[in-house]
C-alpha cells in the first residue's frame, strides 16, 4: 500500500516515554462458559506510542480491549492507568477517565444524524435545550480534521460502511481521549482515507495520546507503529520494537507455522463464455451507464475509491435497491429483478460489505444463520425443518471455514467480527448459486483466515462459478482476480487485465482519468 505517511519512532516523539507506562495490563483472564478467551496477559502502553496488538480471529485481541475500555470486566489480573490500579464498570467510566475505543463493529444510532452520533449522550446544551450550533460545529471540527465530506445533519443510515467508519472516528477524536484504542480502523477504508487516519494519528502521537492500534493489514503499520504484541490462542506470544522485527515473523507468531504466500495459486482456468452481462444500468444520483461482463469461471474485481457506486451497483444487480434503468442477462435469459429473493432464485447471491445489518440475524444461532438462505435443502415435504440435517450442514462449513466457535449452536452475536463474516459466507456456500458477489469479504479477518477465504474463491470460480470481489485492497484484488472493473463517480472508467495492470494504473482510472499521460 502506497501511504504518504512520516516513518513511525522518527518525529513523532518530541516527548519522552513516561518512564511509568500510560496503561499497564497484568496477568488478565478472561473466560466465557467453557471458553478460555484470555490466559495470563500482560501488556503495557506508554504515552505517545502506537501499540499494535496482532493476532489471529479469536486470538482475544478484542476481547482485552474491551476489558480495558470497560465493556468486560477480567476474571483474573488488573489494570494500572496512569500508575493507579483501577478497573472500570463501564465504557463511561473509562472514557471519563480518558480511554475511548473505537469498535471493529460499528456502534452508531442509524435514525440519528451524524453530529448526534459524535456528541451523543455528551451534546452540548443552553439550558434545558441542546445546543444545535454547538452540536454542529462540533460534529464539523472532527470530520474537518479527518478531511471527510459528510455533512454533519445527514442521518447515518443513508451512510455507507466507510462513511460510518469516519464517524466512528470522528466520534472517538471528540474525546479528547489519553489512551485511543482502535479496532480495525481501516479496515473499510480506501488508501486515501487510510492516509489521512494516518496523519491523524501522527498528531495524537505528537500530543502525547497512547494509540493501541489493531488490525489484520499489517503492511500498513510501518507508517505509524512503534511495538507491536502478538497474541495467540488467549496468551501472549511476544512484544517487540516494530522497527526490529518483519511482517513475516509477526504473521509466524501469530498462525504458529510459516505463512508462505499471502494468495494461494491460481487452480482456475477462466472461459471465454459469457455468464453474466448487466448494461445500462442507472439509479437516479447514484451511478449510471454500468456496464460489465463476467465469464464463467472467472473472478472479476470492483475497484475504486469511496462513494464510486461499486457497492451500489452489485446492491443493485442483487435487487437490494431497484436501478432506474438497465439490464442483467444470466447465460442467455434476461432477468427481471424487483427483490434480492428474485436474484436468489436465479441463483445470484451477495456478500453484504455490512455483515451485522445486511448478512446475518445476530441474535440467532450460527446453524440458523448457515442454513437460512437454502431452507428446502434441511426442509421435509411438509415444510418442517430437519434439524439434524441442518446441524450437519452447518458443521461441515464451521470444519471447511475453521469457524471458532464451541458448538453450532453458538449465538452468532457471540463470535468474533471475522468468524461472524465467515458465517456469512457459509450461508451463501450452503446455497447453489451461479454467481456470488463479495463485498469486502475479507474486511476484519486475519491473514490465515484470508489465505482460506481465498483458497475458497478461487475454488468456486474453478467450479464455474462466476465471482466478483469488490475490494478496497488493491493488493487484494491484483492478486485475486483476472480483470477489474474500475469505478470513478458511479461510472466504470476502465475495464482492465489483472496480469498486465498495477495499483497505479488502477488508482489512475480510479481518479476518473481513463488515459494515462504520456511519461
Amino acid at each position: 500500500m502506497q501511504l504518504h505517511a512520516e516513518p513511525a519512532g522518527t518525529v513523532d516523539s518530541p516527548r519522552r516515554a513516561a518512564p511509568e507506562p500510560l496503561l499497564s495490563l497484568h496477568g488478565i483472564g478472561k473466560r466465557f462458559l467453557a471458553v478460555t478467551a484470555l490466559q495470563g496477559v500482560s501488556f503495557e502502553l506508554r504515552r505517545g506510542e502506537v501499540h499494535a496488538v496482532c493476532g489471529e480471529n479469536g486470538a482475544g485481541k478484542s476481547t482485552l480491549m474491551k476489558i480495558v475500555s470497560g465493556q468486560l470486566q477480567p476474571d483474573e489480573g488488573h489494570i494500572a492507568f496512569k500508575g493507579t490500579r483501577t478497573r472500570f464498570a463501564s465504557t463511561r467510566e473509562a472514557e471519563a477517565a480518558g480511554i475511548a475505543m473505537i469498535h471493529q463493529e460499528l456502534n452508531l444510532v442509524p435514525h440519528l444524524s451524524v453530529a448526534e452520533n459524535i456528541f451523543l449522550a455528551r451534546e452540548p446544551r443552553r439550558g434545558w435545550w441542546i445546543d444545535r450550533a454547538k452540536l454542529q460545529a462540533g460534529a464539523t471540527a472532527c470530520l474537518q480534521r479527518l478531511g471527510v465530506d459528510i455533512a454533519p445533519a445527514q442521518q447515518v443510515r443513508t451512510l455507507s460502511v466507510a462513511q460510518r467508519q469516519m464517524v466512528e472516528i470522528a466520534k472517538a477524536l471528540s474525546l479528547n481521549a489519553e489512551v485511543l484504542i482502535m479496532d480495525e480502523p481501516t479496515s473499510s477504508l480506501t488508501e486515501t482515507e487510510t492516509a489521512q487516519l494516518f496523519k491523524v494519528i501522527h498528531e495524537l502521537k505528537r500530543a502525547g495520546v497512547g494509540v493501541v492500534y489493531i488490525s489484520h493489514r499489517l503492511d500498513e503499520m510501518a507508517h505509524i507503529v512503534d511495538r507491536v504484541t502478538v497474541l495467540r490462542d488467549g496468551r501472549h506470544v511476544s512484544t517487540d520494537d516494530f522497527a526490529a522485527t518483519t511482517v513475516d515473523s509477526i504473521v509466524e507468531r501469530m498462525v504458529g507455522r510459516p505463512l508462505e504466500d499471502k494468495f494461494p495459486p491460481a487452480t482456475r482456468v477462466p472461459t471465454t463464455e459469457v455468464l453474466m452481462s448487466v448494461r445500462g444500468l442507472a439509479r437516479k444520483q447514484v451511478f449510471e451507464g454500468i456496464g460489465f461482463e463476467l465469464r464463467r469461471g472467472e473472478i472479476l474485481g470492483f475497484a475504486g475509491l469511496l462513494g464510486a457506486g461499486r457497492t451500489e451497483a452489485a446492491r443493485a444487480v442483487f435487487g437490494a435497491d431497484l436501478p432506474d434503468a438497465g439490464t442483467v442477462q444470466l447465460g442467455d435469459q434476461v432477468l427481471r429483478i424487483r427483490s434480492p429473493r428474485d436474484a436468489i432464485r436465479h441463483g445470484i447471491a451477495y456478500l453484504s460489505e455490512d455483515r451485522k445489518h445486511d448478512g446475518l440475524a445476530i441474535d440467532m444461532p450460527l446453524v440458523h444463520n448457515v442454513s437460512m438462505a437454502n431452507m428446502a435443502a434441511v426442509s421435509g415435504r411438509a415444510g418442517f425443518i430437519r434439524f439434524k440435517d441442518e446441524e450437519a450442514s452447518a458443521r461441515r462449513f464451521v470444519d471447511s471455514l475453521a469457524i471458532r466457535t464451541p458448538s453450532a449452536r453458538q449465538l452468532v452475536r457471540l463470535l468474533s467480527g471475522g468468524n461472524q463474516q465467515k458465517v456469512v459466507i457459509a450461508k451463501w456456500l450452503f446455497r447453489d448459486s451461479r454467481v456470488l458477489f463479495f463485498d469486502e469479504p475479507t474486511r476484519g479477518i486475519d491473514v490465515g483466515a484470508k489465505y482460506a477465504i481465498y483458497q475458497l474463491l478461487d475454488e468456486l470460480a474453478a467450479q464455474g462459478i462466476g465471482v466478483v470481489l469488490i475490494s478496497s485492497e488493491l493488493p487484494e484484488i491484483l492478486g485475486m482476480t483476472d480483470r477489474v472493473a474500475v469505478f470513478h463517480a458511479g461510472h466504470i472508467t476502465g475495464t482492465l487485465d489483472t496480469r498486465s495492470t498495477s495499483q497505479e494504473e488502477i488508482m489512475h482510472f480510479a481518479s476518473g482519468r481513463p488515459a494515462r499521460a504520456a511519461a
